[in-house]
């Protein structure tokens, strides 16, 4: 099992954005619902929590509080680009050092927060807008071909 000592702690904060910034790639794909959206995300991470012990890598990944910055970005392509990007390398950074399952049990979680984040308000008369849904199909192909 791989646990937060086999990253540096620049790798290790790589892992950590990966969820979240895909969570807030789907909180602003479209207008609206920012509050519930965004305790979403957060009871993704305490549904998680509870599975505690079946990964260990996930058991410290969901410990951490989620943290994305949105402030550091000028536009919403501007973090929906960056998102992908942080999504991308967390999971290359998992394929070199962590085990198959927890790759996959990683893609799932942060799928997970996405598709729970755009379930979370009703927009345009629909319970996943179109743009929700667009950004949830970008997340899990940045996530690769296992996502699913």
């Amino acid at each position: 099992m791989t646990s937060k000592s086999a990253f540096s702690p620049e790798e290790w904060t790589t892992v950590l954005e990966g969820p979240p910034s895909a969570g807030l790639m789907v909180v602003t794909a479209s207008s609206g619902g920012m509050f519930r959206e965004t305790v979403a995300m957060s009871k993704a991470y305490a549904e998680a929590r509870r599975l505690h012990g079946r990964s260990e890598l996930l058991d410290e990944i969901v410990s951490a509080k989620p943290k994305a910055d949105h402030t550091r970005y000028g536009s919403v392509d501007e973090l929906r680009t960056n998102a992908l990007r942080h999504v991308r390398e967390a999971v290359a950074l998992l394929e070199s050092k962590a085990t198959p399952e927890e790759v996959d049990d990683y893609r799932h979680f942060v799928l997970a927060v996405a598709n729970r984040v755009a379930a979370a308000h009703r927009e345009e008369g629909q319970a996943v807008s179109p743009a929700e849904a667009a950004a949830v199909e970008q997340i899990t192909a940045a996530l690769g071909a296992d996502a699913s």
